[in-house]
């Protein structure tokens, strides 16, 4: 499903990522690991397309989305990945269903189709209720699984995340790594994860350890 083939990123005489080379297959639970410096977060970037690789080649589902315009790369990343983060980044002035939302919208969904499916996503991860509820309201467990859930409203073919469960206690960190878990045996879903968490890391299908900008 996703293929990358010789990545290299360079920042002037720098060089981030020295030539990554890896496949993922469709419902996988792929794991990133390494110290800080290593090239985890410039990775997951270029995966995400939001930057691009100094050399090297990626395709998702047969797309090599860096040959797109730049408004049809917008509507790739907006279809095809979703993003966590560690700060979930949901917007303080919407409330949980709204923020869900916002992706399948600026698809081109309808209002009453998002709010459908977001409201089903909400039941999937125990949220039932909370739909009106703005994230100052929500724990921060709670931001965070709305945060999954807007990553899943478009239904993507992966998603990306990055220290999902850095901002949480340990407890909390356990139940999203669950809903991981939950959500491949649901959807077939692919997850590719940055994480410093070794039990999240070996619960993973594979992990890929990063040092100095290469795969050990």
């Amino acid at each position: 499903m996703l293929k990358v083939e010789g990545i290299t990123k360079q920042f002037d005489e720098l060089e981030i990522l020295k030539g990554i080379s890896f496949e993922i297959n469709s419902g996988e639970i792929i794991s990133i690991v390494g110290s800080s410096g290593a090239g985890k977060t410039t990775l997951l970037q270029i995966l995400g397309t939001l930057d691009r690789p100094t050399h090297g080649v990626m395709t998702m589902d047969g797309v090599n989305p860096f040959e797109l315009n730049q408004k049809e790369l917008s509507a790739f990343r907006n279809q095809k990945i979703g993003f966590v983060f560690q700060f979930h980044q949901l917007l303080p002035e919407f409330s949980a269903i709204e923020n869900i939302m916002i992706p399948a919208m600026i698809l081109g969904k309808s209002k009453r189709d998002s709010q459908e499916l977001a409201n089903k996503l909400l039941d999937i991860v125990g949220l039932h209720g909370r739909s009106n509820h703005r994230p100052n309201q929500l724990s921060g467990g709670e931001q965070q699984r709305v945060a999954v859930c807007r990553a899943l409203i478009n239904q993507p073919s992966i998603i990306l995340a990055d220290e999902p469960s850095g901002n949480l206690d340990s407890v909390k960190a356990n139940e999203l790594h669950e809903l991981f878990f939950k959500l491949r045996e649901e959807f077939n879903q692919t997850f590719v994860i940055v994480t410093h968490n070794q039990n999240l890391a070996e619960q993973a299908d594979r992990v890929l350890t990063m040092r100095d900008g290469i795969l050990l």
